[in-house]
């Protein structure tokens, strides 16, 4: 009898662990960050914030990927891609805002929820974009600094990325903006080039500007790849301290520029936090989380909670200056 009892006992057993064998894990979040190209400094501090958010969310797989060169095309074969993995999410910094809407759209269409940050998507694209400021500041900012280099007057040059880039666009038109306002009425616009956030192009278009217009005082690179290109032509043509280069930098790539003079100041938010913001951001979209929605909000860690408007977009916080007094400090963080 005893030796019946045993049995039953190791058999009860044995079905538990079995049972507890078949207990599925709950599945992760997949969110993949599509960014504009790898090996961009910038794109690489997003990263370490998307992980962050996702050892904090606990429950979030990232999948950091993107195009080897910044092309529409490259992101919309990796999105085509992600749509067989049947990622939860994409958060996305779009190489053009109209070329990706409709494999966008494809992805949404099978429950991917997708939303966009740093350079926008369209509307019809995504659920939400998480702009890094809001494009009045950065505008303004900008202006602001060449004005500060230069004494208020001059000839001043501005070096983008690509034609198509959203967020370039919108930085540019605010800026042109603020150059009609009679504060910075003695500044005079001189070209606009494009470097397709390409270094060795955007080193050609900033000597281009310096050959070309021998009256140039400064060059406003709203692009971390066409800031660190305009600084390095503005040593190499042996014109520091006669033209200074200002705009959105990296203060791991720039503080060797603040050193040489060729850059008083720069900005740029932290892209660490707002890959950490947009993660969060995706996250509650794929939770739907009641507030995820236009006119409503996420909730986004450290960062707090980010408002969004009735048209889907969002900003996660003002600029930041970087000067020869903190560049070091920051270098040593992105």
């Amino acid at each position: 009898m005893k030796l019946k009892k045993l049995a039953i006992a190791a058999l009860a057993a044995s079905m538990v662990v079995a049972f507890s064998g078949c207990e599925k894990k709950p599945e992760k979040v997949r969110i993949a960050m599509v960014v504009k190209s790898l090996g961009n400094g910038f794109f690489d501090a997003a990263h370490t914030g998307a992980n962050e958010a996702a050892a904090q969310l606990k429950d979030v797989e990232i999948i950091y990927t993107g195009p080897t060169t910044p092309s529409a095309e490259g992101q919309i074969e990796i999105v085509n891609s992600l749509i067989s993995q049947k990622v939860s999410a994409i958060v996305i910094s779009a190489n053009d805002p109209d070329a990706l809407v409709p494999i966008a759209k494809k992805a949404m269409a099978r429950g991917i929820k997708v939303i966009s940050f740093d350079s926008g998507l369209a509307p019809a694209g995504r659920l939400m974009q998480l702009n890094p400021s809001n494009a009045g500041l950065i505008g303004l900012k900008q202006v602001q600094m060449a004005s500060d280099a230069i004494g208020g007057a001059g000839e001043i040059a501005i070096l983008s990325a690509s034609a198509q880039a959203t967020n370039q666009n919108i930085w540019i038109n605010v800026m042109k903006a603020e150059l009609a306002k009679p504060e910075f009425s003695r500044l005079k616009l001189v070209a606009t080039v494009y470097g397709d956030d390409q270094s060795d192009k955007s080193y050609r278009e900033a000597i281009g500007l310096l050959r070309s217009n021998p009256q140039l005082k400064a060059i406003i690179a709203p692009t971390t790849v066409g800031i660190n290109a305009a600084s390095k032509a503005v040593v190499d043509e042996h014109l520091v301290g006669k033209v200074f280069v200002t705009g959105l930098g990296l203060p791991s790539e720039m503080a060797g520029h603040v050193k040489s003079g060729a850059v008083r100041e720069f900005a740029i938010w932290n892209p660490i936090d707002l890959g950490y913001a947009a993660t969060y951001a995706a996250y509650d979209f794929v939770k739907a989380a009641p507030n995820a929605k236009p006119g409503g909000s996420v909730s986004a860690g450290r960062m707090g909670t980010i408002a969004i408007d009735a048209g889907g977009e969002a900003a996660m916080s003002a600029p930041f200056t970087y000067n020869k007094e903190n560049v070091d400090k920051f270098s040593k963080i992105f």
